[in-house]
């Protein structure tokens, strides 16, 4: 097949799990693309209990490029290689789409239209970061800067680039499936242990200048501090798996754990807890001269957040490095 012509088909897989404020909205979304792709929509559910089947198999009835398929694992990674397992021959390409994001409409079109037009055998998007409320937009402030993901490219908006990594959008179904797909002991941090293999065996991966996804963060300090605790174990599961040396911009934040433990002696000498007033301070103040520059006060609590993701990814990161905690992955 030429870079030119369109692909016989296209697969795209929506991993889910209580989804059910966003799963019909979306579902409706990506219809009209499906038809144009001559796609398949596979919803992948892993046991969701808050009336998201209901609403899936109510569209199943009505289309049927939609399909609703059991993902007993739970977890995404699972529930990709399940769907392109099942489903997957005949489609040239796989595009994975996340329950709880926001696509342009022509986010599928786009997609399939850079593949074309580079040939990459991967093509990853910028995820840029939405909320509402003050927890969710501080959140979506920390994780769209720096300070908060240290500068990851797929994190800002790009005009289209080679890349290492990046967050899975489309990838073609014979280089997935040649490299093994997702990597199912990994329920975070599965799309850049992918992209490592990809690139060890020669695939490439291109970061779309054309589209993007919009990403809504956790709601609660709660749940992000989990979520990075869990990305900070998938980051260590790749550096073991593979013995890679971690980034300079991963490496930093390795560094608070190790920090919040050392502050916990100040009380036999007091310096003991500079670093971790220096580590805060950093943080509040980015957040507090962040508020100020965009004249937008909700986002205040950015380096609160930011002070959540760091802790919680080096919590992980160190957890998972000496073999500690729980070891069950969550979905």
């Amino acid at each position: 097949m030429t870079q030119t012509e369109k692909p016989s088909s296209s697969l795209i897989v929506i991993p889910c799990l209580n989804e059910a404020a966003h799963i019909g909205a979306l579902l409706d979304q990506l219809r009209p693309a499906a038809a144009r792709l001559d796609a398949r929509i596979i919803v992948a559910d892993g046991g969701s209990t808050d009336g998201t089947l209901a609403i899936v198999k109510d569209i199943v009835a009505k289309d049927q490029r939609v399909v609703l398929l059991n993902n007993k694992r739970r977890i995404q990674s699972a529930a990709i290689n399940l769907a392109v397992g099942t489903f997957g021959e005949g489609a040239d390409y796989l595009i994975r789409i996340d329950a709880h994001g926001g696509y342009p409409d022509d986010y599928c079109d786009r997609l399939v239209e850079e593949a074309l037009a580079t040939g990459a055998d991967s093509v990853v998007v910028s995820m840029l970061t939405s909320g509402s409320g003050t927890v969710q937009k501080a959140a979506a402030a920390a994780q769209n800067s720096k300070l908060g993901t240290g500068g990851s490219k797929h994190r800002h908006l790009s005009g289209g680039e080679w890349i290492d990594h990046g967050h899975h959008a489309l990838m073609r179904i014979s280089a997935f499936e040649a490299v093994g797909g997702y990597d199912e002991t990994f329920s975070h941090n599965e799309d850049a242990e992918l992209d490592y293999r990809l690139r060890q065996a020669g695939y490439k991966i291109w970061m779309s200048g054309k589209t993007q996804m919009v990403y809504y963060p956790r709601a609660s300090l709660s749940g992000l501090y989990f979520q990075y605790l869990g990305y900070g174990r998938g980051r260590a599961k790749n550096v073991l798996k593979h013995r890679v040396i971690p980034k300079v911009r991963q490496m930093v934040p390795l560094l608070v754990f190790p920090v919040v433990l050392l502050a916990a002696f100040s009380f036999v000498y007091w310096l003991a807890a500079v670093p971790l007033l220096v580590w805060a301070s950093v943080c509040l103040f980015y957040g507090l001269s962040t508020a100020i520059r965009q004249r937008n006060a909700d986002i205040a609590l950015a380096g609160v957040s930011a002070m959540v993701m760091h802790l919680g990814w080096s919590v992980g990161f160190w957890l998972q490095l000496l073999g500690l905690g729980s070891r069950r992955e969550a979905a």
